[in-house]
């Protein structure tokens, strides 16, 4: 497969559904890392085209430009490349920690800044999977430079072929301007050494307290170990100015092919050393990128459908790559380095949980593709709560402050519905407990401003106003309506832990809380309206135009307004349905939310609505709904997605969609059914199992389901269980192009959950 990549490099490629027609059991082949890589003026997926292992620690990507906090390293119509990076960035709108840059270069003069080391590129002329990206870079003077790169968990490999004329060069950048790295090299061994200690999100969180200041996290560092398979002539350092690149290289002999391996860790040199005799232990780049396709296979296959065209397995099957990628892998052997306590432990961690988007959907998706994670993953969750004092929201190494809720509650409390068994259950208790009852340091004397700078850990902002009146009132706190309403879910999601302990009251008690969100229903609006202390009704929202945060800080709204959150108490559909005078009025007001624009697919809070008519009886609206949502949102090609991914979450709402069913309350453990997009999908288990869903009549005009059966019973409500799917159970939908009256009874059902 190499050979024909590297080949392929001087020709323009074929779409890539139509590279896959020959290949079709190929199933990594389906993957197109570069789909949302383009901005447009429809939106931008602000995804990356990795390579990396599923969870991998560091990932490995082509670099466009330099990243930062709102800006990442590739983007689609960049024409220059500059290097080819180890990276931690999660997400657009978090920042890298401890990258490290490799170069190639050609010709006399040492370039080190992106814009004159930078080489001319065509996408005719690049290939990205995720176990192989290759590339062919204009080297000038008629000469090109082509470039492969694979990887494993913790080490990247790359080879160089270089033009025949000119000096064949290697950076390895360490540092950046103003960031104070360190690099070495030795010639006589191959190797260059060093270690980046940049963290762009040390602003954010405790670590940015004004008696912390920057060295917050003294013993933090991004440790690399460059080896070449072949010694080089020559080498040297760069860039002695703080205000400086900084980094080293080596030279070649004109024409060489370079092959390079790098080793990153954040313990010690001699740890990034190890991990590459661990996961690199000999040169061979085919070798490797052929274990790394046999992983993506493997995890792949566990999905199959069939009814698909070739583009809607390009869908498909990107979307189940980006799925699992995030969190990320911190444990090194048996070790890890805490970003919460900057200290190095044993036992296991992960960071780059974006979990107020990821609870919704994608750590759900987890439990059914990457169960043998998801002890680990609330192990790590626990670990930071015992070495930081709380569970975080983001980790993005240590404490960032960024979005509302403790939305771990929701990932522990599902984890426990589900049955994971591999972590302290006490503890978990220990630390959702802490996230309800505790407020965080100062909480009255601030506004909890998003990304506010100099602040202790948030948790849940305004915790002490919630507990007294009920509420978060916006005159007090930032974003408080959607605090409230996020909270009143986590207070449902810590009951159910207490449930499962076996502590009866503080179930109730934070069972009763859980209803607080129904304090913001406005009647005269028929939508949730944040609350001023006095029990005065806020502006609905913060006027039109205007300063956003202005806007957000006088309503209440987190990314959002009123009619984004009305529908977002995920576990109280009943009680809003009651409010709201019954399911007529239910589904009267949610038509409008649709009718009027209001649902905004491409950011979190909307993704369950097209599935809540379920909840009052018209499931055929979810279809029709479900349906639509997945043809404007999802397409192919780098402008394909039009909605940030967010480490996972938008293409998990694909993936579960194509299923036909989704985790509407993703802790509850069940799934509201929608309208399967293919003819029969089916899901292997980790417990040997498959779980099979047959659409039976399916196509783009059959999309109502007419009636439906589980293991050959009639299903006549909209719901699947985490006990169904485990079962191995195979549901069968008989579609048709008319809506019917399948499941409508479950309004009933619905109003007295």
């Amino acid at each position: 497969m190499r050979t024909l990549l590297v080949a392929a490099l001087t020709l323009a490629p074929l779409p890539l559904a139509a590279q896959v027609k020959t290949a079709s059991s190929d199933l990594v082949r389906y993957v197109d890392p570069l789909i949302g890589s383009e901005k447009t003026a429809e939106g931008y997926g602000r995804t990356l085209p990795l390579v990396e292992p599923p969870f991998a620690m560091t990932g490995w990507i082509p670099q466009t430009r330099q990243n930062k906090i709102s800006v990442l390293s590739y983007e689609w119509h960049d024409t220059t490349m500059s290097g080819f990076m180890g990276t931690h960035q999660p997400a657009m709108w978090m920042g890298d920690f401890g990258y490290v840059t490799v170069i190639p270069q050609v010709g006399d003069a040492l370039r080190t800044t992106p814009e004159t080391r930078a080489m001319k590129f065509r996408h005719e002329d690049e290939q990205s999977h995720p176990d192989v990206y290759t590339v062919t870079l204009d080297a000038g003077e008629g000469q090109s430079l082509k470039g492969e790169m694979t990887a494993t968990e913790r080490c990247g490999m790359m080879r160089f072929r270089f033009p025949a004329k000119g000096a064949a060069r290697i950076l390895v950048e360490a540092s950046r301007p103003g960031i104070n790295g360190w690099a070495a090299v030795d010639v006589a061994t191959g190797e260059i050494t060093g270690w980046n200690p940049h963290r762009m999100d040390a602003h954010l969180g405790p670590g940015s307290m004004p008696n912390a200041g920057a060295a917050a996290l003294p013993n933090f560092k991004g440790y690399f170990v460059v080896q070449f398979r072949k010694l080089p002539k020559m080498g040297n350092t760069y860039g002695k100015d703080a205000k400086e690149y900084r980094g080293a290289y080596v030279e070649f002999a004109p024409g060489e092919m370079v092959e390079l391996r790098v080793g990153t860790s954040f313990i010690s040199l001699e740890q990034a050393r190890a991990n590459l005799k661990a996961e690199m232990p000999t040169w061979d780049f085919d070798r490797l990128q052929k274990k790394l396709h046999a992983m993506w296979q493997q995890k792949l296959a566990h999905l199959q459908v069939q009814g698909a065209s070739d583009d809607d397995k390009v869908r498909l099957y990107t979307a189940f790559y980006r799925s699992q990628l995030f969190p990320r892998i911190m444990t090194e052997g048996d070790r890890y380095y805490s970003g919460f306590d900057d200290t190095v432990h044993e036992g296991t961690s992960y960071t780059a949980y974006s979990i107020w988007d990821t609870f919704r959907a994608e750590w759900s998706w987890l439990t059914l593709t990457a169960p043998e994670h998801i002890d680990g993953m609330v192990t790590a969750l626990l670990n930071d709560y015992k070495e930081g004092g709380w569970m975080p929201k983001w980790p993005n190494l240590s404490y960032t402050n960024i979005m509302i809720g403790t939305h771990a509650d929701s990932l522990v409390a599902e984890a426990m519905r589900k049955g994971f068994h591999g972590f302290d259950r006490e503890l978990a208790w220990q630390a959702a407990w802490k996230d309800a009852t505790v407020p965080p340091d100062g909480d009255t004397t601030r506004r909890w401003l998003d990304r506010e700078e100099k602040t202790p850990y948030e948790a849940r902002a305004g915790l002490t106003y919630y507990k007294t009146l009920g509420y978060i009132p916006t005159d007090k706190i930032d974003e408080a309506a959607s605090r409230t309403i996020e909270d009143s879910y986590d207070d449902w999601c810590v009951a159910q832990i207490a449930k499962a302990l076996g502590k009866d009251k503080e179930y109730k008690e934070l069972m009763q809380r859980s209803l607080n969100a129904r304090h913001l229903y406005n009647p005269a609006l028929h939508l949730m309206n944040g609350k001023r202390s006095d029990g005065s009704w806020a502006p609905i929202s913060g006027g039109e135009g205007g300063d956003t945060n202005t806007n957000r800080t006088l309503a209440g709204w987190t990314e959002g307004d009123a009619w984004v959150y009305t529908w977002g108490v995920f576990h109280d559909q009943a009680g809003l349905m009651e409010l709201m005078g019954g399911a007529e009025n239910y589904t009267k007001y949610l038509d409008a939310h649709f009718a009027g624009g209001h649902n905004d697919h491409n950011n979190e809070p909307s993704h369950h609505y097209g599935y809540l008519y379920d909840f009052a009886g018209q499931p055929w609206k979810t279809q029709e709904r479900v349906r639509q949502i997945a043809a404007d949102h999802y397409k192919t090609g780098p402008a394909g997605l039009i909605g940030d991914d967010d480490c996972g979450q938008m293409s998990s709402w694909f993936i579960f969609t194509a299923m036909g069913f989704y985790p509407v309350n993703a802790a509850s453990g069940e799934y509201m059914i929608g309208s399967p997009l293919y003819r029969h999908m089916s899901l292997k288990l980790a417990n040997g199992k498959t779980f099979t869903v047959d659409a039976v009549n399916n196509s783009t005009e059959n999309k109502y389901i007419q009636l439906a059966t589980i293991n050959g019973k009639p299903l006549t409500q909209p719901v699947l269980t985490w006990e169904q799917i485990q079962s191995g159970a195979t549901v069968q939908f008989v579609m048709g192009p008319k809506p019917s009256q399948w499941a409508s009874q479950y309004r009933a059902a619905a109003a007295v959950r």
